[in-house]
């Protein structure tokens, strides 16, 4: 065995998820990570005088913390795959170990800094249990994310990339243009826009990845594209049910009109079926180079040399 191939210690693989964790807080972390203005706050205060937080805890911001997270965990899958050859026994375990690591922490230290200032009444216990098993859901998917990616067949790790892309769309809108922002350039409100675009180029490439051989390949290529085809519809859904205060006080009025917005968001073309057109087109342009250059192999391979 070479230098270069020598294994991987388990301590560098936790280093490696807590690297990844990181890497998926940045949106935040670049901000100064001050808490926003919380609905339920018991006292008035200035934004400046908020508490620091690890996770932007608000309502408004349930995407984002959704895609930081998942993100995070999709970075430490796809260096548990990238480095499998080099990984010791219990490396992918070690590196989700040190990816849940920093994101318990970061879940801990933003639930003790709200509730340090939350109105201790019904309202703002219900505010605070609904936003924290939203981000509690988010981590348990992004353990998923991670698994998918970094251990599970390529029709498995398809799903698990298409996860992580539509993750990476949040993350990177969220870095280049800061939550709760009012002084974004023009141009950065453009780039992050263009940012929708994103998940169907990766869902398209991992499918040819991929491949549509088997039955396992073809279920998660349509599996893929029927996440790419909810996925802004349920954004939508969410981000309108969450942010609307009024409906707070109300869940099942919440729920109708988040149904209500999912179904509208499904029939606009421009919103769900043009991502899903991109992506099988990247896809089938990827499976024709992929069958060429077989081809091109096996020409090569039965050429009788000179």
């Amino acid at each position: 065995m070479t230098a270069s191939a020598r294994p991987l210690n388990l301590l560098l693989c936790v280093a490696i998820g807590v690297a990844a964790a990181i890497v998926g807080l940045l949106p935040w972390i670049v901000t100064g990570m001050r808490l926003p203005l919380q609905n339920a706050w018991a006292a008035a205060v200035m934004p400046d005088d908020m508490p620091i937080a690890l996770l932007p805890f608000s309502p408004y911001t349930l995407i984002l913390m959704a895609g930081m997270l998942v993100t995070g965990a999709a970075v430490g899958g796809t260096a548990g795959r990238l480095l499998r050859r080099r990984l010791p026994r219990g490396g992918v375990s070690a590196i989700a170990g040190g990816v849940l690591a920093v994101q318990v922490l970061a879940v801990v230290q933003t639930s003790v800094a709200v509730l340090g200032g939350l109105r201790q009444d019904v309202e703002g216990r219900l505010y605070f249990a609904a936003i924290l098993g939203a981000i509690v859901l988010s981590v348990l998917l992004g353990a998923l994310t991670l698994w998918l990616v970094a251990v599970a067949p390529r029709a498995g790790a398809v799903i698990g990339f298409t996860l992580a892309a539509l993750a990476a769309e949040q993350w990177a809108a969220g870095l280049i243009v800061a939550p709760f922002s009012i002084s974004a350039t023009p141009f950065a409100l453009w780039l992050a826009a263009a940012l929708r675009w994103l998940p169907s180029v990766a869902v398209g490439i991992a499918i040819a990845w991929c491949g549509l051989r088997t039955v396992g390949g073809a279920v998660a290529a349509v599996g893929s594209l029927l996440f790419l085809w909810v996925a802004p519809a349920t954004t939508s859904a969410i981000g309108m049910a969450a942010g609307t205060r009024v409906y707070w006080r109300f869940p099942a009025e919440m729920l109708a009109a988040a149904r209500g917005v999912f179904v509208s968001a499904l029939m606009i073309p421009s919103l769900s079926l043009l991502p899903v057109v991109l992506a099988l087109t990247v896809a089938a342009v990827g499976l024709v180079w992929r069958r060429s250059a077989r081809s091109a192999r096996a020409a090569g391979a039965v050429t009788p040399s000179a």
